[in-house]
């Protein structure tokens, strides 16, 4: 992104064109699966201004540098689907937020970015840009694994900004996501004779039970405390009033550490699990490495402050995966994320554009 230097826009005019360009990617909407229109909007404000810029299929823009050359390579992840709106479209500017679908989670993030990659910064390494959709999806909808495998020089990348809502922090790693499928079998009965039946639901009872006294765990990485947890999220059964149910199914959500593998994380669910009823695991998303002896996310750490540990799944995960360094870092609060009053600061939004530049320009 050779060009002018840091500094040359006036801070009210940043904020202004932040603001601005976050409402016109909120306008257009873009729930999972349906993230055509707006890659074909960035790509064409990208193209429009000059910037190298290009389709990479399937929902997927990239802009700048692609793969490491003799500097290092940084590069902006965000990811241009959002949740279904609720009643939260079109979008408005008001008491010094930008507020509508995915203001949050993460349209805020991804003007940031293109605002970077218009500014014409003289930046000190090389940088690129990559949208992708289908992130608040199941893991193996994910459009960014599949663009991982199509352009094999973005894990050339010496670090990976994924700009989720971290309310500026530098959040490390994320949780392994495994969802699950619990069925017990009993034997179906009229409720006024039980003995003569056996109950699935109460079999489900003594599971789900079980379950809730697996306690959580901590797992400390260099002071980054990752909490290991187990939930039953939901329950169904029975088919009338009076009828002993033989089937319940619960399912189960687990969360685990950096650190811990796919294989590993199932066994252990399967062991809390298989005593009681019959699990299958439905989806399963790995959990992200925490980076180590990386200076520039020292250098990013030590713009913003220490690090904290990212409780919840992102796609630092799908980079990691493939052997790139990646940290979360962007504007959005996460405690605003998918909530129907979704917005994001436009104070927000020049930080985490100026922390980024002042990283990129060092």
């Amino acid at each position: 992104m050779p060009g002018i230097a840091f500094g040359a826009v006036s801070a009210p005019a940043l904020a202004d064109r932040l603001a601005r360009r976050t409402l016109e990617l909120v306008d257009v909407r873009s729930e999972s699966r349906h993230e055509a229109e707006l890659a074909a909007h960035v790509l064409a404000v990208l193209r429009d201004a000059g910037v190298a810029a290009r389709y990479a299929g399937d929902t997927c823009v990239l802009a700048g540098a692609t793969a490491r050359g003799d500097r290092p390579l940084v590069l902006l992840a965000g990811h241009l689907d959002t949740v279904p709106a609720q009643g939260n479209w079109p979008g408005r500017i008001e008491d010094g937020r930008v507020a509508g679908l995915g203001a949050t989670d993460m349209k805020g993030a991804d003007a940031v970015m293109l605002e970077l990659a218009l500014s014409n910064l003289e930046t000190s390494v090389d940088v690129g840009c990559v949208w992708f959709g289908r992130e608040e999806l199941p893991f193996g909808e994910s459009a960014l694994t599949p663009l991982l495998a199509r352009e094999p020089g973005l894990a050339t990348a010496d670090l990976v900004i994924v700009m989720e809502p971290t309310a500026n922090r530098v959040q490390l790693g994320c949780l392994g996501n495994v969802n699950a499928t619990w069925t017990f079998t009993g034997r179906a009965g009229h409720s006024a004779r039980p003995w003569l039946a056996d109950n699935a639901i109460h079999r489900l009872a003594e599971g789900v039970s079980a379950l809730a006294a697996v306690p959580m765990t901590i797992h400390d990485f260099g002071g980054l405390e990752f909490r290991e947890v187990v939930s039953a999220t939901t329950i169904s059964g029975g088919v009338a009033l009076n009828v002993v149910p033989g089937e319940a199914v619960a399912q189960v959500n687990y969360r685990y550490p950096p650190g811990v593998a796919m294989e590993a994380a199932e066994a252990r669910l399967h062991e809390w699990c298989d005593p009681h009823g019959e699990l299958t695991i439905t989806g399963h998303a790995p959990s992200g490495p925490v980076p180590r002896d990386n200076a520039l996310v020292d250098a990013l750490v030590a713009l913003v402050g220490a690090p904290e540990p990212k409780q919840a799944w992102t796609p630092v995960a799908e980079f990691g995966a493939a052997g790139v360094d990646a940290v979360n870092f962007g504007p959005g609060d996460p405690a605003l994320a998918h909530t129907v009053d979704e917005s994001v600061s436009i104070e927000a939004l020049v930080r985490s554009y100026e922390v980024l530049a002042e990283l990129l320009c060092r």
